[in-house]
């Protein structure tokens, strides 16, 4: 075991969770009707306990169990066999499983931007639950977990390259997020502005903040590659923010602060799966390019293709993701069948699943709100309480 190596990731784990508790849930939240915020809150936090639970259970055993390229067995259910003196590499095992749960956390937490103002909280729950174990914990095993996807797998020697998540969080959470959008149909109300455009930037700071974390820690050592990702993950965070807002005030006349805080998570996106493999210029270029990039899209899914997916979680996240996660072959630093193999497989299968999981789901409990509930809002209707005397 390594002292600093283990003081690091304690840290970045921290960082992790305050990715989504409470970065993504007031990121979130600022975004909704003032009348649904708490709803936000209650989706991101109850995801957040329920799948620590799930992961202890049986998600951590899916993804890094010693089981085949597939599947990871379920050896290490309830971390069986892991205590204080089991390491992974150079830190504790328990310390490692803590760390990959803050990523099992946020990736289906991710999803709920897709469907928040009209969806039913036991939809949310069992959906989250199924989705993390079927769909999340494979797919991780498949790249991080030595599955078929990654080195000495089905594209040889070099398998994909995906540092912190570009394929195995982005990816899925962003298809996840359209097939969910997509079988829910649209709000019945959607023209209402972000009832607190402060609330967004606090979160999204968050996040940022966070971001450090999520792509340094994924070096699992206290070294110079932690150093280059949180770096490379900063420049890209703040040159996507400034891309954003440059091309909003081209084509729109006006640069907004929800604009650049959402500018500024494409660029999170879109550095993390290349954040251990490029160096600061080539992540000044992914950043840049994500700005505009993940705003078209934005304009692609809810103008063209009619889809509301409200707080535009493909858009960002996995267009973010796919973006970066293609770049980093176009960096030389891995091999386009790879990167693009991997890419097909698991959006093919991340689609095929959720289909699945959401038609199996809504048989159990209801996916969507009735009208009723919808047009008061879900704070007072499902959860008896709201988050301001007179919410709109």
């Amino acid at each position: 075991m390594n002292g600093a190596d283990t003081a690091w990731i304690i840290v970045a784990t921290a960082l992790v969770l305050f990715m989504t508790l409470p970065g993504l849930a007031l990121f979130y939240g600022g975004l909704v009707r003032a009348r649904n915020v708490l709803s936000v809150f209650m989706h991101c936090y109850a995801i957040a306990c329920l799948m620590s639970v799930l992961w202890f259970a049986f998600g951590y055993s899916i993804a890094f169990g010693e089981g085949n390229a597939i599947w990871g067995g379920l050896g290490k259910m309830f971390l069986s066999g892991v205590d204080a003196d089991t390491l992974y590499r150079t830190i504790p095992e328990v310390l490692f499983f803590a760390f990959q749960m803050t990523f099992a956390i946020i990736t289906p937490a991710l999803i709920v931007g897709a469907y928040v103002e009209r969806i039913g909280f036991g939809f949310v729950l069992v959906f989250s639950s199924l989705w993390m174990l079927i769909c999340y914990a494979p797919v991780t095993h498949w790249i991080w977990g030595g599955g078929f996807l990654a080195d000495g797998g089905i594209f040889g020697d070099i398998g994909v390259r995906d540092f912190a998540g570009g394929i195995v969080v982005h990816e899925t959470a962003g298809l996840a997020a359209l097939v969910v959008a997509v079988f829910l149909g649209a709000r019945r109300n959607h023209t209402t502005p972000p009832h607190n455009p402060g609330m967004v930037m606090i979160g999204a700071a968050m996040l940022w903040v966070g971001w450090f974390g999520f792509n340094g820690g994924s070096q699992l050592a206290a070294d110079g590659g932690a150093a280059m990702a949180l770096t490379v993950t900063h420049i890209s965070a703040a040159t996507a923010s400034l891309t954003w807002v440059l091309w909003e005030r081209i084509k729109f006349g006006k640069a907004s602060l929800v604009s650049m805080v959402t500018g500024t998570i494409a660029g999170l996106a879109s550095i993390t799966p290349a954040s251990g493999f490029v160096g600061p210029v080539e992540a000044l270029i992914i950043g840049a390019v994500a700005g505009v990039v993940c705003q078209e899209a934005v304009n692609l899914i809810r103008n063209v293709l009619k889809i509301d997916d409200t707080l535009d979680v493909f858009a960002v996240h996995g267009v973010g993701g796919i973006f970066g996660t293609i770049m980093i072959a176009a960096f030389g630093a891995g091999s386009f069948v790879a990167q693009l193999g991997s890419l097909a497989i698991v959006g093919i299968y991340t689609v095929v699943v959720t289909t699945v999981i959401v038609l199996v789901t809504r048989i159990i409990t209801p996916l969507r709100v009735d009208e009723e509930t919808e047009q008061a809002g879900l704070d007072l209707a499902v959860h008896s309480e709201r988050a301001y005397d007179h919410a709109s």
